[in-house]
Formats: C-alpha cells, structure tokens, sequence
C-alpha cells in the first residue's frame, strides 16, 4: 500500500491579499457562488487601504500614529508605518456608529464608535476623492454586515469572553483562587457558582507553576486597566504596551481568551457558532485511521498534568483532535498535534482549542503537521541557514563532528518547546509566538544555542548535544548570575536572559526574512521529500516481480509525472465495514488512477501510446508530443484492473507491465490474444477480431511503408479464413457442397492456438510479437518536473509571467502559421517502431528536447532520435531511486527519526507543579513593589517606540479628540 500525494507540487506563493490577511490574522472568506447571490454579504465588497493617522479618543492614553487603514470585509484593520507598534483587526459587527468630524479646512476625519465603548478617531490623509470612495466602501460594508444579522450575535459572543467579566468589576474573583482556577467547593445548601465564560482544565485542576512565582495579581492588574481603555476580545488594539504585556507573561486566567484574540482564531469561533457542535454529532459512531491514531497517543499527551489523568481531560483531548481530524481530512492527524492540543485545551474549552488548533495548523505554521511534515522540514532548512550564518563556530564545530542540528531543534519547532522545557516557560514562548508570530521561534532557537555556545563547541555527538539542552531547560528558573553582588541582576533568571537575548539580539530576525528563506530553500526540500516517498513506495510494494528496484523507480517517476498533469479525483471513502482487513485493522489508504491519468502515464512509457511529432516551420524545429486517445488504452486500463475497482494502483502497474515487458515470442501472442478476449473464454468473436485488428492498425499508424498495413489485411484474410474452416460444417442442399456453418458476430470463432498460426504465418507480425511489441515499454529516466519559480525580484516574476507554458503554445501556433505562409511548414510523425523505414529523420534542436542515445532496431539502418519530453521546459536531470544525496541536499530521515524520540517521553519539571505555598515572605504581592517592578519593565519598552509623526501631526490629532461631528 502506497499514497502519492502531488499536493507539494500545487505549492503558489501567497499574493498581497493574502499575506495582508495573514499579517491582520484575519481568516480567508471563501468565495460565494454566483447562484447565491442572496446570500452575499460584506466579503464580495471591495477591499481597499487608505494612508491614515490613528488617534484614541480618550485623552493623553495613547499618542497618534501614522499609518494605513485597510477595509478587508467584513473587517477593519490598522497597522502603524513600522507594522509593528499599533494594530487593530476590528470585525465591521463591532463597530455601532461612524461620524464624520467637523476639523479644521483639509482635514478628512472619521470617528468610530465600538462595541466597548472605545472611540477611535481616524484622519484620512489620501486625496479626498480616495477618501470618499473608503467612505462610500466602508458605508456599504456597515449595510452587509448588518443585514447579516451578525451585530446582534455580538451580545451573546461576547459573554462567553473572561474578560468582559473581568472589566466589568462583577465579582468573578469571588470564586477564583490565585491562580485563576475556580473554587469548587460551596457551603452546604448553595449551588456551585455558574459561568458563561469559556475556560480550559485549569480552571478544574489548576494551572501549572506557583501563582505567587508568577507574580499573577500583578500581571491581572495591569492587564485589567490596559483592556478597559484599548477594548477586549473582538475590539483589542493592540498598542506597543500590549506587546511588552504580552512578553511580560500572560496571567493564567486571561491567557485563553488572549491567545485566540492575538492569532485571529476568535474571529473563526465568531463567525461559526455551533460548528464544533455539530462535527461532534458528526462523527458519533464513525471510525478511520485518524482516530485509532490519536487513540495511541492520548495518554502521552502531557500525561504530568493532572487533568490528563482523568477521564475529563482525555475525553476533551479525544474530542477535539477527532472533531480536527474529520474535518480537515486531507491532514487528518500528524504526531505532535496532541502535544499543542494538550496544552491549549489547559487553557482553553473545547471550541475555543479546535479553532485555535486550525489556525496553527493552516496559517501560523503551514506544512508542519501534514503526512509529509514539508513545513518543519523547511523551517528546519531555514533555522540551519540562519545559525550558519550568525552563529558560524556552532555551526562549522557541528559539520565538523557530524552532530545534526535539528535532533533537539525539530522537536522545539513541532511542539513550540513545550515538549522540551517546563511549561510554565513554554508557555511565556507561547503567548510571544501568538503575539509576534513564527519568528519567535527563530530567535528563541538561535539564543539558546548562543548562551550555551562555550558548552556545543565541546561536544562531539548528538546525544551530548541532547543532554546538554535538557541540563540547561531545567536550569531556566536558577539565576543568570548568581555571582553578582547585585540583588537586582541576582534576581534575573535564565529565562529572562533567554527572552532578552531573543528579542534584542536577534530581533533582525523578521517575518519577511523567514519568508525569503523558505522560498529560497522550498524546491531542495519538495526534491528531497519526493525523492524519500519515491523510496518508500518502491519499498511498500508487495512484489517487484522481475523489475529491479530503479526499472520500479522509472514506473513511479512516470506515474508522478502522470498525477502532476491530471491529478487522479479523490476516492470517496467506502463503509467502515468494507475498510476492515482480517485481522480487524482498518485498511491503509492508497493512491489510484482513473483513465484520464492513466493515458498520461502510458505515454511516458509506451511508444505507441503517444503521437511525437517533428514540426519544421522555418522559424524553429521542435517535437511535440501529444497522448494517443484509442479503445486499445482503455481496454489494457480494465486488463489490469484485476481487482474490479476502476482504478489503478502503482502495484497493478508494476503487475501489468510485468506480465508484457519479459515476455517471448508466444507469451506476447498469448497476452495480445487475451486483452481483446473481453469474456475470458478463450475464444474471440468476429467482432473482437475486428477490434484486434483496429489495435494492429492503431499500434502502426505512424509506420512508413506497406509492410505493416499489408500484414494487417493479410492477418484479417487469413483469420476469417481460417476460422471458417474450423466452423462446423453443413452440406448446402441445393449445390450439395459443404459450407461452414453461419454464426453470430458475438458467438465464439477463433481460439488461441488458430490466433497464434494465423499470427506466425506473417513475417511482420511474427517479430513484433517477438521483440517490438515488448520493447516498446521502454523504462526511461523522466525529467525532472518544474517546480513553481520562488519570487526573484522585478525581472524574475516579469520573466516568469511571460515564459508561461499559454504563451509557449501560442508561439508555437504563430510560427506555425508563419511557416505555413512562406510554404516551409513540415510536421513528420515518428514511427512508434520503426523496423522497416530508411526515412532519416531530421534531429530537433537541442535547446527544445533532450537529446539521448541513440537505437537502433534490428534489421533497420534508420538512426532514431529517442525523446522522451515534451516542448514544455523540464530540468533533464535524471531522477535515480535510493541514489546517495549530496552533502548540500537536505534529508527528511534524520528529522522524522528526531520526532519519534523526542516525543516518545517529556522530562517532567518539578517547577511546573501548581504552588500552594502560604509563604511569601520573600514575595510582596500586595500594590507596591512589585507592581513597580512589571512597571518599570513596562515603561522602558515603551520608551523605545516613536509614533511616526510630526509635532504638527500630533498637535492636531490633540485637536481632533475634541471635534464635533458633522451636523
């Protein structure tokens, strides 16, 4: 059993739209169908951007900044001109009033009124027709929306959020312990406390680490006076003081609901109410192998954590990994999913972590968990790249004693290190990565590997390298300096100094610098991947019967190449009950073809399945290759369909070929014979002889000369007439001669063995049987499929948009017609075998083909020029099974090894353990100290960020806060 999958192959760079949407976490709006056009609301609305300045309307808060406002339908976002110190995703159901202000002569001002409460003031600096039309889009936009009937879902959504409560000063700490996790136990005769918010496992088995440690109350504090003035949940602007917050560490009871607000899946959750329910009624009663996967792995899921060792927290992790599974079926589950999902659903409910899980899945780390794992094997490229080129001692001590660099990184990446240190630290890395992006995990990886530079230069092997990471993740609570006599720098911890080094030192590290590395290294790693599954499949064969392993890897680069061009459909799945083997274990996927691809294929590999023509136009001499469409092909299609399914695996290929490609003389008579024997009875009607003998003349239909149409219309003479003769016969009552008796045109007429006279009586025929019928499956080396070019600036994307493969074909047409005009338009077919031509046939240029040796048939003196490519332009290198890679080249099999072992056990961190202590005598949680000290981290960060405008600007965004709207 093997699965082909082409899905690397479909790979297209992100457009502008869609990386505006990826940076504003915003989730794509799939397109309405024409037919719907009831059903259209504000996403078939333009979208457009706008130069802009953003001001808060509650005085002296925030400063103004300058920047772009983007109308994304149904959402309103902002970003700053540094696109990183203010940023706001608003969805247009938020927002309840919009106001022209009455400013100053030239000024073009907005004021918006949100859900919150909040009021945002937004001074439209573009040319006032451009701001009319944004006016004009957004007043449209507004309409949509609430035709939808989504501004009065906002009430209900909004109650499920922690932080409305948390805002509102309505008593929910009553219930809470300092951790964050509610109290359970009620005096007798009152009912336990209900919450509409939604909340994770902690709540009931409490959050890891000491809450005191975690300095909580400080951290609630702050978080509670910065989401009264800049909104909560749908509404959060994100200002430079929401950042450094959020690397200060989340407080437990808050750091759900933040986590979905800062990576957009909120927005998901918002849109789809009552999905999850339903995907849960969905696959009640349903199994696949998805879900006997996640079954093995449940209890290895965080199994330290106490909720994981109760029913409630395997049942919740079951759930959601199921409900993720069905749903998105092509990736179905992929090991390290149950890592991410342990950990967030600590946090997070059920709904909230299966949309959480999708945007990580989808858009924040593409490609990381699917059945190749392409994502973190390229990601893993891109980390090497970087640490080469930062951190060049590590990385030449490590070539130099073979130690492999992503043994410890690839399971830091899959898991975003939770499976690595403790969580209580993991989770800090966590709330920067929600916040920042996958950057973080760059620049955490890179500092980790430089604060312990001194100790890699000294290792020599790779499970040196892994004791050395875990000494130092379990050291990340001890002191940086423990020496100092500083009590201040005494107090910083490794952790900190791990999360300064990341964001100040490697803060070079930016998204569009891990974009231009993935696209740089995304064709190495699609080669290196396909080259193992190509391994793979070759090795999952039941029998290579008598191919070697390469002639199998020709069959499969063949079969690629086939599936690339016309993809197969995708199989429906058949009843649970048909996909159990034997032993009661459900049946392994495997890809198969239908006919459309399967024509593609056998012309890769059989001369006669294909129409190669040489075209001679004057201008330029090419070969064109078109595939043969005939009843012949189909019916070899059903021959070796031996298992009735109408379709065809990579085994029934190896299988069918087998039975033509080592045949002798009368095994070839034999195998021809019974591909026309449509019922199996060993006899051919006189139809199925006629039939036959189209496939004799489709086979030669390129052959120059009369030898091969006179053996046909000798082999029809001959076997009608020698199939009469074997009839049964009568005497005919009036002449009194025997004649053979009439019989229907599907009633049986000539067996085998007259087949094989009839065949032999002919020269021709007789050594296509022998030898040219076999050698016209030729297993040759295919080249190399084009691979979509990566971004190379102006000229290159210029380039690739003119050499498209449309625009080769008209070309092509152009000199054609050309050539046709001047009287210099020759097309010559290349006969399929060739034996009896002198013809010589002209060589195509180099630069259109690829030249291989040249064959010469048996009995022949014509030279033929073998190609096996079509005009498009293909790499002509070879692709050669279980060939030794280059140093240079980037394999998967170190990495998928890393996987298994990392994930097999986590090392268990006492610092993890949920704190009880009464103690707190080296700890002042009370407001003062404390405080101050989160305060003055706070404050310098924000010193640090500039707004982008003039004193001017700011002197009338001051002005703006104090408008009138326009009457």
């Amino acid at each position: 059993m093997s699965t082909i999958s082409t899905q690397l192959r479909n790979f297209k760079e992100p457009t502008k739209d869609q990386l505006t949407h990826v940076f504003f976490s915003i989730p794509e709006v799939p397109p309405v169908p024409p037919k719907d056009t009831e059903k259209r609301g504000s996403g078939d609305i333009e979208n457009m951007e706008i130069n802009a300045i953003l001001s808060f309307g509650a005085q002296e808060v925030e400063d103004s900044y300058a920047g772009k406002l983007h109308l994304l339908p149904p959402y309103l976002a902002f970003s700053s001109l540094d696109r990183k110190s203010v940023k706001f995703t608003l969805p247009l159901s938020t927002v309840r009033r919009v106001e022209r202000l009455n400013a100053r002569a030239g000024v073009y001002a907005l004021s918006l009124s949100t859900w919150h409460g909040m009021k945002i003031i937004v001074q439209l600096t573009s040319l006032r027709p451009t701001a009319d039309l944004f006016c004009s889009l957004l007043r449209e936009a507004l309409k949509a929306e609430l035709q939808r009937g989504q501004m009065k879902a906002v009430k209900g959504f909004v109650k499920t959020c922690y932080s409305e409560g948390l805002v509102s000063l309505s008593g929910i700490s009553d219930n809470e312990r300092e951790d964050g996790s509610l109290i359970t136990e009620t005096k007798e005769g009152c009912p336990p406390p209900e919450t509409e918010f939604h909340g994770g496992l902690g709540l009931q088995f409490k959050f890891p680490g000491d809450p005191k440690k975690l300095r909580e109350a400080s951290k609630i504090k702050l978080w509670t006076t910065y989401l009264k003035n800049h909104g909560r949940n749908l509404t959060l602007l994100r200002y430079p003081q929401c950042t450094r917050l959020v690397q200060v560490g989340l407080p437990n009871r808050l750091r759900g609901e933040m986590w979905e607000t800062l990576s957009g899946s909120i927005y998901l959750r918002f849109s789809n109410p009552g999905l999850y329910d339903q995907l849960l009624l969905d696959i009640r009663g349903t199994n696949s192998t998805s879900f006997e996967d996640i079954e093995k792995d449940l209890h290895r899921s965080l199994p330290e954590y106490a909720g994981y060792q109760a029913d409630e927290g395997i049942s919740a992790l079951r759930r959601v990994l199921q409900a993720y599974s069905h749903r998105n079926p092509e990736v179905g589950y992929c090991q390290a999913m149950n890592i991410l999902a342990a950990a967030i659903l600590i946090y997070m409910s059920e709904e909230q972590a299966f949309w959480l899980l999708e945007v990580l899945c989808d858009r924040l780390l593409p490609g990381y968990y699917s059945p190749t794992m392409h994502g973190t094997l390229l990601d893993q490229r891109v980390f090497e790249s970087l640490v080469t080129r930062c951190l060049p001692m590590i990385s030449d001590h490590f070539q130099a004693v073979d130690v492999q660099l992503s043994v410890a990184s690839l399971p830091w990446f899959l898991s975003l290190y939770i499976n690595s240190m403790p969580m209580v630290f993991a989770f800090r890395i966590a709330d920067c990565f929600f916040c920042m992006g996958p950057k973080v995990l760059f620049q955490v990886g890179k500092a980790i590997l430089k604060i312990n530079g001194e100790k890699l230069l000294q290792i020599q092997d790779d499970g040196g390298f892994l004791n050395l990471m875990r000494e130092y993740f379990a050291s990340l609570g001890d002191s940086a300096h423990p020496e100092s006599a500083d009590p201040r720098t005494r107090a910083i911890t490794r952790f900190q100094e791990l999360l300064l080094i990341s964001f100040r030192e490697f803060a070079v590290i930016s998204d569009e610098t891990i974009l231009s590395e993935r696209r740089k290294y995304r064709n190495e790693i699609v080669n290196s991947i396909e080259s193992f599954s190509k391994r793979s499949a070759v090795r999952n064969l039941k029998t290579l019967a008598r191919f070697t392993k390469e002639q199998a890897g020709f069959i499969y680069d063949a079969l690629y190449k086939a599936m690339c061009e016309v993809p197969p459909p995708p199989a429906a799945a058949p009843p649970p009950s048909l996909l159990t083997t034997a032993d009661g274990n459900q049946e392994k996927a495997e890809t198969r073809i239908g006919i459309p691809t399967f024509h593609v294929f056998l012309s890769e590999i059989l001369t006669w399945a294909r129409s190669e023509k040489i075209v001679i136009n004057g201008f330029q001499q090419r070969i064109d290759r078109e595939v043969a469409e005939h009843e012949l092909i189909d019916r070899l299609f059903y021959f070796w369909d031996t298992s009735c399914k109408g379709s065809l695996s990579f085994q029934d290929l190896v299988s069918g070929l087998d039975g033509v490609m080592f045949n002798d003389l009368m095994e070839n008579i034999e195998w021809f014979f019974n591909l026309h024997d449509k019922n199996k009875d060993g006899y051919l009607t006189k139809d199925e002889v006629l039939t036959l003998s189209e496939s004799f003349l489709f086979i030669f239909r390129h052959e120059i000369g009369d030898a091969y149409l006179g053996a046909v219309s000798k082999f029809m003479t001959n076997a009608f007439e020698y199939g009469d003769s074997l009839l049964p016969q009568h005497t005919d009552s009036k002449t009194g001669a025997a004649e053979p008796r009439e019989i229907g045109h599907n009633q049986p007429y000539l067996n085998l063995a007259t087949f094989r006279m009839v065949v032999l009586a002919d020269e021709v025929l007789e050594s296509f049987f022998e030898t040219d019928l076999s050698a016209s499956f030729r297993l040759e080396p295919v080249p190399d499929l084009e691979l979509p070019p990566a971004s190379s600036g102006f000229l290159g994307d210029l380039w690739s948009n003119i050499a498209t493969q449309d625009n080769r074909k008209m070309f092509n047409r152009l000199s054609d017609e050309l050539g046709k005009t001047i009287g210099k338009h020759q097309v010559i077919y290349r006969p399929t075998i060739g034996r009896f031509t002198k013809l010589e046939e002209p060589t195509a240029r180099e630069s259109l083909i690829s030249p291989q040796t040249k064959t010469t048939s048996s009995g022949s003196s014509l030279d033929t020029v073998v190609v096996s490519s079509s005009p498009s332009t293909l790499d002509t290198s070879s692709i050669h099974d279980g060939g030794p890679l280059s140093g240079s080249v980037f394999s998967p099999m170190p990495h998928l090894k890393a996987v298994n072992a990392a994930f097999m056990e986590r090392t268990p961190f006492a610092i993890d353990d949920a704190g009880d202590d009464d103690d707190d005598s080296d700890l002042d949680m009370v407001h003062g100290e404390d405080d101050d000290r989160v305060l003055d981290e706070v404050d310098a960060f924000l010193e640090a960020h500039d707004s982008g405008l003039t004193e001017a600007d700011k002197e009338m965004a001051k002005d703006l806060l104090n408008a009138e709207p326009v009457k």
